[in-house]
């Protein structure tokens, strides 16, 4: 059975940066959002929707034509969020099994649970969040205050808790369902990386 670390992480943490560095540190592969277009691809929703969806976020759609009603609205939504979640159960089990890796988010935990993955968990308090942030915005991206930046990292945080809790069953972040939980505040990840690489190796 191939090696898999799941990598869970609150927004701003660091977790995406942590696990594309593990993953470089033991020469295995990275996974994050090659998943989004793959679902994509299988679901033939857009990026952008099949992502909204992940973070518990989709857009609603309203009935465009007459005699369509909100309950029909309503299970329609739902029905392309299991056709996302199955999809994505779909490609995370056919990475698993084509090599060792490395899986960002997706509730890749949970779903690869028979493939007996190692599981971590990045955090970090508010403030420091708050502060790797406002100092990574990407070019183009909208500028934010540091009160913003907190609504919207509790925001994504609420989001990927509700969306984790109703495929998984269990708390997002609860440290009973990770095998190393791994707090990044005021921490440089590429210092850290090397470190835990060592359980890996």
């Amino acid at each position: 059975m191939n090696r898999i670390i799941t990598i869970g992480r609150e927004f701003g943490s660091g977790g995406r940066e942590f696990g594309r560095r593990l993953a470089e540190e033991l020469g295995i592969e990275y996974y994050d959002k090659e998943i989004v277009k793959e679902i994509s691809k299988h679901t033939k929703l857009s990026e952008e929707y099949v992502q909204q969806i992940i973070e518990h976020t989709p857009h609603r759609l309203y009935p465009i034509t007459i005699g369509h009603s909100m309950s029909y609205v309503e299970d329609y939504s739902f029905s392309q969020a299991q056709a996302v979640f199955q999809a994505q159960a779909k490609i995370l089990k056919e990475l698993a099994e084509k090599s060792d890796c490395v899986i960002v988010g997706r509730c890749a935990d949970y779903i690869l649970k028979d493939y007996k993955p190692f599981d971590i968990f990045v955090y970090a308090d508010l403030d420091s969040r708050v502060k790797r942030c406002l100092e990574r915005r990407a070019e183009g991206e909208e500028v934010l205050s540091e009160k913003q930046m907190r609504r919207k990292i509790k925001k994504i945080d609420r989001n990927r808790a509700k969306y984790y809790s109703f495929y998984a069953g269990r708390k997002w972040g609860d440290k009973s369902n990770y095998d190393l939980c791994i707090n990044t505040t005021d921490t440089v990840i590429k210092d850290l990386v090397p470190v835990i690489a060592k359980i890996f190796k």
